[in-house]
């Protein structure tokens, strides 16, 4: 308990899946929680249900797209919160899936405004709130950001571009006691892959046993592994962790 006593989290895309899973365990440990997600209704019925535990907690609309919108919410956040210790950039989407001759500038350009800009701009307002007393800021990258996934070349490259960015900046604010890693998740069973496997056609029962089967340990992970991998890099127990990458995928890429 209490692992991020008194920190202030910010997690982002954070109405369901692994967002969701931890925002709560993080209040669980002690933060001041913030949820940020365009999924409005999720995401206050899970800050009602936390403030009903005794949590801190708070929500914002937040499209992380949008520069304006970023800035205008930590800002808001600073006056009324306070400055946050902690980022966890974990909104993101799928997007389509298919070739590179075939995938469209407009799912491209949404992919990324989403996946890449999005951690872009809430590290960019992030920065300046952690520079007088250091932070931690967490980037959900994926197995997609260090091997290939086929028919997924925006995935990809918006995960693979999570990765450098994230290394780039570790180097950058250190000086700052501003840590930066990247967490890898292999196939966790969220809304977000159960909606891709969907899309695949066939039978979803069948795409989930033959997807948890592509990793060693024979089964997809859950929300909440990675939830305490975020949990560990928002913690002091990480304070010589900067640059990383935090994998955990059942195995997935050490084939």
């Amino acid at each position: 308990m209490d692992r991020v006593k008194d920190k202030i989290v910010l997690v982002t895309g954070a109405s369901q899946g692994i967002g969701k899973a931890t925002a709560i365990l993080m209040a669980e440990e002690g933060a001041k929680v913030i949820l940020a997600d365009v999924n409005d209704k999720e995401g206050k019925k899970i800050v009602d249900e936390l403030k009903a535990r005794g949590f801190l907690a708070y929500y914002y609309h937040l499209d992380v797209s949008s520069e304006r919108q970023v800035r205008n919410v930590f800002s808001d956040m600073a006056k009324k919160i306070g400055k946050i210790n902690v980022l966890v950039n974990n909104a993101g989407i799928a997007g389509s899936m298919k070739p590179t001759h075939e995938f469209l500038e407009k799912d491209w350009d949404k992919l990324m405004s989403i996946n890449l800009k999005g951690v872009f701009f809430c590290t960019k307002y992030a920065l300046p709130q952690m520079m007088q007393s250091g932070g931690s800021i967490i980037n959900l990258s994926s197995i997609a950001g260090l091997v290939a996934i086929p028919n997924a070349p925006a995935y990809c490259a918006s995960k693979g571009a999570i990765r450098l960015l994230t290394k780039n900046d570790a180097i950058t604010y250190a000086k700052y006691n501003i840590r930066v890693n990247s967490i890898h998740p292999g196939y966790i069973w969220t809304p977000m892959v159960e909606n891709s496997l969907k899309a695949g056609g066939g039978d979803l029962e069948q795409a989930k046993k033959l997807a948890g089967e592509a990793h060693p340990l024979g089964h997809m992970g859950e929300p909440i592994d990675i939830a305490y991998g975020a949990l560990y890099l928002a913690s002091d127990e990480s304070k010589f962790v900067t640059g990383s990458e935090l994998v955990i995928d059942g195995g997935y890429t050490a084939r």
